[in-house]
């Protein structure tokens, strides 16, 4: 059976491919290397290299292979460019998604597991989010996100496309092979974790007056790990659970110095702070109810205490100091 992943080459993606890989599935990584990393392609795993907002090489890709299903998670996805440069977020994870699809649907790939966001909630009323919460995005990411669910739902509708849509909320951690590479680095974890290796001085903290526990923004952490296994789980129930969207997190969440102090302990390290403003876009807590997933996936994380995500973001971390470029 293969798969087709779409931005298989970043930090999700890849440890996405690498769970498919290790459950049998013939594997296709897409990714236009932009922001991923052919290192982090997989064994076992074919990589082609190309855009999906090129309409005729999705085309070709769709028709060349018999793909069974598209797990789809390339993109942009750094929250602070979304509210500088909107227009990016729009054409690659809008557009670009409509040409995916139309390449999809043209030669009969008819399932798609969308790797959406916790950021389509926006600014929750409630502490722990479930599925029907309201969805009010505050940022163009997260805008882009929601409106390709409601495409994917009009599409499902039409035109008989099976999908399920994995919110998840903050993906952290490594697999033994594969961790988090982002140029620019903009998540906490990886940025604290380097101020421990020496290789930044500190860490920015955006904002410490919201309305939380210690004044820092509270985020529910999530092993990458576990991301991939749900992805798994949802392709093979993907024909009885088609349409709807499942929550990925650990519902429990952490303010940013909760975590800073967590590090300190796995690390032996003391890491460096350095307070700032607040970042516009930031929701002061964004917390998941992932039940749905549990209860209709059968879904459980592995490494749900932060001290174990961080532990294993760590020692990849270690052993790649210069990330893929060593």
């Amino acid at each position: 059976m293969k798969i087709l992943v779409t931005g298989g080459a970043g930090y999700v993606g890849s440890v996405v491919a690498e769970e498919l890989v290790k459950q049998g599935y013939e594997v296709l990584v897409l990714d236009n290397l932009q922001q991923g990393h052919r290192e982090a392609v997989p064994k076992g795993a074919q990589l082609i290299q190309a855009d999906i907002c090129d309409l005729e090489a999705m085309k070709q890709v769709c028709q060349r292979h018999n793909i069974y299903a598209v797990m789809h998670m390339a993109g942009e996805t750094v929250v602070e460019y979304s509210m500088t440069d909107p227009r990016r977020f729009f054409r690659n994870n809008v557009m670009g998604g409509l040409t995916l699809l139309e390449a999809m649907l043209k030669h009969n790939v008819c399932r798609i597991i969308f790797s959406s966001s916790a950021a389509v909630y926006g600014k929750p009323h409630i502490t722990l989010i479930k599925e029907s919460h309201s969805k009010v995005p505050v940022n163009s990411y997260g805008e882009t996100k929601l409106m390709f669910e409601r495409i994917l739902e009009w599409y499902g509708k039409a035109y008989g496309l099976k999908h399920v849509s994995l919110r998840y909320f903050n993906a952290a951690g490594a697999s033994e092979m594969l961790g988090e590479d982002h140029r620019p680095e903009t998540h906490l974890i990886p940025n604290i974790l380097k101020v421990a290796l020496d290789k930044s001085s500190s860490v920015n903290i955006f904002g410490t007056d919201y309305p939380t526990k210690d004044g820092t923004c509270v985020r529910d952490y999530v092993h990458v790990v576990d991301i991939a296994r749900a992805h798994v789980l949802a392709l093979k129930k993907m024909d009885s659970i088609s349409g709807k969207a499942y929550n990925l997190g650990n519902a429990g969440g952490y303010s940013v110095m909760e975590v800073v102090e967590a590090a300190r302990r796995v690390t032996g390290v003391k890491i460096a702070t350095k307070i700032g403003p607040r970042r516009p876009g930031d929701p002061a807590a964004l917390v998941a109810s992932s039940q749905l997933a549990c209860d209709e996936l059968g879904w459980k994380p592995e490494f749900p205490e932060i001290e174990s995500i961080i532990e294993t973001g760590w020692k990849w971390l270690k052993n790649h100091p210069n990330g893929y470029a060593c």
